[in-house]
């Protein structure tokens, strides 16, 4: 069995950078109470290694008390969240990803043009409900190219694009969007990072008959990679660690395929290889 791993795979610089502020700040502040407000990042594992270091996270600023420390997701949140924690005396540390504060200024830009802004992506991921309280509360959002013909749009439109969408699903909404408006400006502002995964996943998918990709269930970026292998026509399993390998996914293949979003930590993947590795020498 040969095992090929996506040249472009797992930890990007954005979660890299934000492990390193959670644990930075845990360090600076022993024996206080420090939070993410919600998951650091979409990975189970990762969220279960920081509790284990006493970083735990909690869904509403409500749950802290004055003096403890909350840090801010990678995904970003309204302007009102700080407000409100500032107004309740914590210490707000901020790990928003840079690339989700382009997101956010590129749609305040949109809005003082006088654009009326649309975001081409999920309306319930966190980095697009925090997009829209930086552009002021008004925003139409489309989550698929489909979605268009059942919405209206005034004359001008302005479009930012959730980092972690998939590079041919906006070219898809892009397409479905512009017969509909009179004057329209976009930016793309999908991240190079999730560019470059998917760019990989492709090229990997049209190289083996079936591509194990690592990540959290509730990972966009993750989620996008699966879906873009099996555009390719490769059988594509979505799992979160190795213990959700089924061995009959790899037995009999000759050549199997490992990728894992920008949130999965470099050894849950290395663990899968070495499981699919190990059925294929049982075999």
């Amino acid at each position: 069995m040969n095992i090929r791993k996506a040249v472009h795979a797992g930890y990007c610089w954005g979660v890299e950078r934000a492990l390193d502020i959670v644990t930075d700040t845990a360090v600076a502040h022993p024996g206080e109470t420090v939070r993410t407000l919600g998951p650091i990042i979409h990975n189970p594992h990762v969220v279960q290694s920081l509790e284990e270091q006493g970083v735990h996270s909690v869904n509403d600023l409500q749950e802290l008390s004055t003096g403890d420390t909350v840090i801010i997701r990678t995904h970003g949140v309204p302007p009102e969240t700080y407000t409100q924690a500032k107004a309740q005396g914590l210490n707000v540390v901020d790990a928003t990803c840079p690339l989700v504060t382009l997101v956010q200024n590129k749609a305040k830009q949109l809005v003082q043009e006088g654009y009326h802004l649309v975001i081409f992506g999920n309306p319930n991921h966190p980095e697009v409900i925090g997009t829209i309280g930086h552009a002021g509360g008004k925003a139409t959002v489309i989550q698929s190219p489909s979605d268009v013909a059942n919405a209206s749009f005034p004359k001008r439109v302005g479009v930012v694009v959730q980092t972690t969408q998939e590079i041919e699903l906006l070219a898809s909404f892009l397409a479905a969007l512009a017969p509909r408006c009179k004057e329209l400006k976009i930016f793309n502002t999908i991240c190079n990072p999730t560019i470059e995964r998917q760019e990989a996943a492709r090229e990997l998918a049209r190289e083996v008959e079936v591509v194990i990709v690592v990540g959290g269930k509730n990972s966009s970026n993750t989620r996008h990679l699966a879906e873009v292998c099996r555009e390719e026509g490769a059988v594509a399993h979505h799992i979160e660690d190795a213990d959700e390998l089924d061995p009959t996914w790899v037995k009999g293949r000759t050549n199997v395929g490992v990728t894992a979003g920008a949130s999965t930590p470099g050894w849950l993947m290395d663990q899968v290889i070495e499981r699919i590795q190990s059925i294929g020498e049982a075999a």
